[in-house]
This record gives C-alpha cells, sequence and structure tokens, in this order.
C-alpha cells in the first residue's frame, strides 16, 4: 500500500458509534486501574503503530489537541494519518502534548520531559499512549489506589527497566502528573496517576 492509500485508510468503519466503544473502554480501564479492557473495533494505522493505539488516537485526539510522536512514528505516515483522521496537529515539543505515542519497543523518555499539569489545573498534562509486547506476562507489580478495591497485579511485558522508577517519581507530584495507557494488540491497560505500583 502506498503512502497516500496509507494515510487515507484504515480508520474506524462507522467512526461514532467505533470512537463511542473505545472511548467506554478506556473510560471503564481508567475507573478500574489495571483491568485489560478489549476493543470490541478496529483500526488499521500504518506501521510502526499499533491497532489499539491508534483506536485511542482516532477517539481521543482531536483539532484541540496536540499530539506528540516518538521518532519513528514522526517518520513514518502516522503523523499525517493523525492529521487526516482527527484533525490533531503534531508537536516537537513534549510539553505542549495533550497525548504522546510511542511504538513497541521505543524508548520511553523520563516522564517530567512532558506536561505534568499544574495544581491548580492538573488535568493540562500528557496523556502517554505506550504499546508494548504484551499486557500479561512481564514482571509483576502490585497495583493499589482509587478504583481498586485491596489490589491488583499487573504485569505488562515490553516496559522499560526503569518504568517503576518513572512512575513512583510521577505519583510523587500528585495531583499533577501524566496518566498512561499501555495498549498491545487489541487490548488496552490503563493506569492513572493515582495509582501506586510497587514489585510484587
Amino acid at each position: 500500500m502506498g503512502t497516500q492509500s496509507q494515510i487515507y485508510a484504515g480508520a474506524f468503519a462507522d467512526p461514532v458509534f467505533a470512537a463511542q466503544s473505545v472511548f467506554r473502554t478506556l473510560m471503564d480501564s481508567f475507573a478500574r486501574p489495571g483491568t485489560i479492557g478489549r476493543l470490541s473495533t478496529q483500526s488499521s494505522p500504518p506501521s510502526p503503530l499499533g491497532n489499539a493505539s491508534g483506536a485511542v488516537a482516532l477517539t481521543l485526539c482531536d483539532q484541540d489537541t496536540a499530539v506528540w510522536l516518538s521518532p519513528a512514528l514522526a517518520k513514518s505516515a502516522v503523523s499525517q494519518w493523525i492529521a487526516f483522521h482527527t484533525g490533531a496537529c503534531v508537536t516537537e515539543a513534549k510539553d505542549e502534548a495533550r497525548f504522546a505515542f510511542f511504538e513497541k519497543g521505543a524508548a520511553v523518555p523520563g516522564f517530567d520531559q512532558f506536561a505534568l499539569g499544574t495544581q491548580e489545573y492538573p488535568d493540562r498534562s500528557t496523556t502517554l499512549v505506550v504499546e508494548v509486547e504484551a499486557l500479561t506476562g512481564g514482571q509483576p507489580l502490585v497495583a493499589r489506589g482509587p478504583g481498586i478495591k485491596t489490589e491488583i497485579v499487573v504485569a505488562p511485558k515490553g516496559l522499560p527497566d526503569v518504568f517503576l522508577d518513572f512512575w513512583t517519581a510521577n505519583r510523587a507530584i500528585f495531583p499533577r502528573g501524566i496518566d498512561l495507557v499501555l495498549t498491545a494488540e487489541d487490548s488496552v491497560l490503563c493506569l492513572p496517576r493515582t495509582t501506586k505500583l510497587e514489585r510484587e
């Protein structure tokens, strides 16, 4: 498929219904951190952006949101695909982005390089959408916090070795901080900044 075809193709077949469905799954997953939500609708973004991450982009990005892309995504047709289907603009400034996307295996920089919000407006922060190898089978982490009855074990596979350090520092500046959406295949796992993570 040519570059132009990649840009114009791969969006939701039924944009309104699909976006509502993905949004509901994301909200449920944020309300119950650590649970895996399966997306019932699919997108086919240009490589190397994964299908679930593409669905998140189509659902959450619009003309009022600035998007930052990892270097590999920025060099691909993904930036034009997102711009065409959502109207969002791509920024090179991490701290200006409302959403940041990383393909599977991409290096994830320190979370403090992104917008962390302010004490008055903590919602003015970046949400990171990170594709991983799998949402299970990795290093077990115990999650506690709002939306979790007692505790839940999460074990995403493919997170950077320094992830837990990044997350601990992120949680320490609450109510400021980034929120995280992990994706793999057709599923998502959401971690709001309120969630505490520790090694099992």
